[in-house]
Formats: structure tokens, C-alpha cells, sequence
């Protein structure tokens, strides 16, 4: 009778294990997108030191070409601010990332948003007592955004350590949702508005967000090491590597990223989209004058159309991306964003053009949470760091040479073959990764 009854036991252990497996026979990039549970107050703090963090710097970033304006015409000093805010994308983006998977996270952000907050304050305090130089605002901007790209780079590789697996795309398309609201819908006109109300009005907010970042980082309970510290501090023991030069640990995660096919060619699909994207958004105020034949108010609702756009995608992008899978979420990506240059290239109307730039809002936002969440579940936790700053740089990179391109292609040709250009990139590049993106490989990648 016993002998039955462990019979009996085992074929239901055997049941239950089936079961289970029949369960995750669904295809894995559906699986931890479905159900995901409330992302708990360790996410919540995260949030907010983001999105407080965006909202600063999207009012120094309206507010900076107002003060440069204001002091002189030289239309070079007016480029200058811009390049200056870029330039620490591509000089320390990389070396950031090595940083980021040295030291424990939560404390470099901490650091960062200190550090921030006293460079951002020092302007601040020029601003209201006097009339600070051109130099000293180029300075602040060059040392704030050189902590902005770390401080990216670090919250990317934190998130998995503090939300469960299943829930990364949930939690980035809040984070990506935050960073919207506070960068691309409020910042602009608060930005304005503290202005004219007084000039160093919008970088004193800056500050205060900056430490109210830190503080919401702080009070993150745990370590955020990458790597042990004790095995770390034992130069390798343990099976840990030692650490090695910033240029061979920079190497080795740009290495590894070039060994993922998936990750790989979503690294250079952004990197070619952000130039082209760029070019587009740069010309976006000539088309909206000349073709459209819109004013100041108009041309703004254009950007707040794809601004709600990437709100209502971040919102719903967890469930979309289950229900559409993550393959389809990157091929119905790539035909809008070669939509959305013929749009650009072709169209009149205006409502049209708004419709197009809020479908494609949706898009960006769908296509930061597939790529962020498959870069956390695919990256070592040792490699995180350096993996995410190389995208950045990527990223960054397309976006200073867009900004000129747009410029040289919409002078020689006219203002429309910004977006030719940018549809003939998209329609080549669907071409060229369509395959890559089969549903085998994106769960397989889901599987990892």
C-alpha cells in the first residue's frame, strides 16, 4: 500500500513538473510580461530620483539657450552651449561604464547628484547676484552633463537588482514614462515660464531636484556592487577577475556587446535611427513654418503630440509587448519610423503630421522598453555598466552627427530631404534586420 501511495506521489510530482513546463512552453519573450506585480517602494524611490532628475535637466535645457541668447548674438556661442551638453556623451560614456561596474551604484548615483547639485547651485548663485560669464555657464553645463551620463548609465544597471526579473519591462516603461512627462511635457513651458520671471529662476529648480534625487537614491536599503567587495578588494579571488586597466575593461564590455547578435544590432540600429531622428527634429521648426505654415504654438504641439505619444506607450507598454510579442514590437517599430519620415517628407496637414508624431512617440517608448529590458535580462551583472554606456555612446554619437547632417541636407537640397534621407536609412535598415529579429532569437534572448 505504501509502495502504491509513493507511486501515486511521484506521478503527481511528475504531473505538477509538466504542468509547469507547459506553462513556460509559451513563447519566452512573452514570459515575465504578463501579471507583473506591484514594482514596491525600492522602485518607487528609483522613479522619483529619475524623473526628478529629467525634470531638472529638461529646465536647464530650455532655460540655457534663453540665458546664452541673452547675453550674446554670435549665433558659434549660441551652437557652443549645445555642444558642450553633448560632449560628455562621447568622452565619458564609456569610461563611466567602467566606473559603474567598479563601485557599488546606488552610492555613485548619490555622489553624482551631489556633485550636480553644487555645480548647478554655484551658477544658481552667480545668476542671482550678478551677471555670471559665458565660461563659467559652459563649465557648469560640461560637469552637470558629465554626471548625467553616468548617473544613466548606473540607474540602467541598478534597475535589475531592484525589481524582480519578470517585472523589468513594467519598470522601464515607467522610468521611460517619468523621464516624458518631466522632460518632454512640463519642462518646456515651466522652463519658459520661470525665466521670465527671473533668469536663474529655472536652474535653481535644477538644483533642488538634484538633491531631491539624492536623496530618494539614499534611502535605497542594500548593497549595489557589481562585483563583491571582498572578492573585489582580494584582486580576483573567487573566481572574480582582477581588475584590470579603464581602456581593457572598457574593451571587454565593448567586446562582449559585438559577440550579441540581438544586442549588437539594436545598438546600431539606434545609433543610425538617433542620426537620422535627429537630423529630422533639427529641420522639424523650417517644415513647420514653410509647409505647415505654423506658428510658435503650433510647432510646440507637434513635439507634445510625440510627447503624449511616448506617455501613453510607456503606460501600456508591458501589456503591449506581451500581447504583440517583442519580435513584432521591433518590426511594427521600424515600419513607423519609416512612416514617419515619409510622413514628414510628403504631408500638408497638420493633424496628420500630429497623428504620425504621436504614433511614433508610442514607438519610442515600446522600443526603450524591449531594448532596455532584453540588454538587463541578457547582460552579466559585472558587465552592465560598461554594456549600457556603450549604447549611450552609440546613441549620443548619432545624435551630434544628425544635428549637422540635418542642417547640410536641408541647405543644399531643401527642407524636405532630411526626411527622404531618413526614410530611404529606415526602409534599408528594415531590409537588413528584419531576419534578425525571428521570433526564435528574441526568445531565445527572452530565455536567457
Amino acid at each position: 500500500m505504501e509502495q502504491v501511495e509513493r507511486v501515486e506521489r511521484v506521478e503527481r510530482a511528475e504531473q505538477a513538473e509538466q504542468a509547469d513546463q507547459a506553462d513556460q512552453a509559451e513563447p519566452p519573450e512573452r514570459v515575465g510580461q504578463q501579471g507583473s506585480a506591484r514594482l514596491g517602494a525600492r522602485f518607487a524611490r528609483l522613479w522619483g530620483s529619475a524623473t526628478a532628475s529629467a525634470l531638472g535637466s529638461g529646465l536647464t535645457t530650455v532655460a540655457t539657450p534663453l540665458l546664452v541668447a541673452s547675453r550674446t548674438s554670435d549665433p558659434l556661442v549660441v551652437a557652443g552651449a549645445s555642444a558642450v551638453a553633448w560632449l560628455p556623451w562621447l568622452l565619458f560614456a564609456l569610461p563611466g561604464g567602467v566606473l559603474v561596474d567598479r563601485v557599488d551604484r546606488r552610492r555613485l548615483m548619490v555622489t553624482l547628484d551631489w556633485a550636480r547639485f553644487a555645480a548647478m547651485g554655484l551658477l544658481t548663485l552667480t545668476l542671482l547676484t550678478g551677471h555670471p560669464g559665458i565660461a563659467v555657464l559652459f563649465t557648469v553645463l560640461f560637469v552637470v552633463n558629465t554626471g548625467e551620463v553616468v548617473y544613466r548609465a548606473a540607474a540602467q544597471s541598478l534597475l535589475p537588482a531592484v525589481v524582480p526579473r519578470e517585472s523589468l519591462e513594467r519598470a522601464n516603461g515607467w522610468l521611460i514614462g517619468g523621464a516624458t512627462l518631466a522632460q518632454g511635457v512640463l519642462s518646456g513651458p515651466l522652463g519658459g515660464l520661470l525665466f521670465a520671471v527671473s533668469a536663474g529662476l529655472p536652474f535653481l529648480v535644477n538644483t533642488g531636484t538634484y538633491a531631491v534625487s539624492a536623496i530618494l537614491i539614499a534611502l535605497l536599503v542594500g548593497s549595489f556592487r557589481a562585483v563583491p567587495a571582498a572578492a573585489d578588494e582580494a584582486g580576483g579571488t573567487g573566481g572574480t577577475p582582477a581588475r584590470h586597466s579603464v581602456w581593457t575593461e572598457m574593451a571587454e564590455g565593448f567586446r562582449w556587446l559585438l559577440r550579441q547578435r540581438l544586442l549588437r544590432t539594436m545598438a546600431v540600429l539606434i545609433g543610425l535611427l538617433n542620426l537620422t531622428l535627429t537630423a529630422a527634429t533639427a529641420m522639424l521648426v523650417l517644415l513647420a513654418k514653410d509647409r505647415l505654415h505654423l506658428g510658435a504654438v503650433g510647432y510646440g504641439l507637434l513635439f507634445s503630440c510625440m510627447a503624449v505619444g511616448g506617455i501613453v506607450g510607456s503606460l501600456i507598454g508591458d501589456r503591449l509587448v506581451a500581447w504583440i510579442t517583442a519580435t513584432w514590437t521591433i518590426r511594427i517599430g521600424l515600419l513607423i519610423e519609416a512612416g514617419m519620415h515619409l510622413a514628414l517628407a510628403t504631408s500638408t496637414s497638420s493633424a496628420f503630421l500630429g497623428f504620425v508624431l504621436f504614433a511614433f512617440g508610442i514607438h519610442g517608448s515600446l522600443w526603450g522598453i524591449v531594448a532596455s529590458s532584453l540588454r538587463q535580462r541578457m547582460t552579466p551583472p559585472e558587465l552592465m555598466g560598461r554594456v549600457s554606456s556603450s549604447n549611450l555612446f552609440v546613441a549620443a554619437g548619432g545624435n551630434c552627427v544628425g544635428a549637422l547632417m540635418g542642417g547640410a541636407l536641408a541647405a543644399r537640397f531643401g527642407v524636405t530631404a532630411p526626411y527622404w534621407v531618413g526614410f530611404v536609412v529606415a526602409v534599408g535598415v528594415i531590409a537588413a534586420t528584419w531576419h534578425v529579429f525571428d521570433r526564435e532569437s528574441v526568445a531565445a534572448a527572452y530565455a536567457t
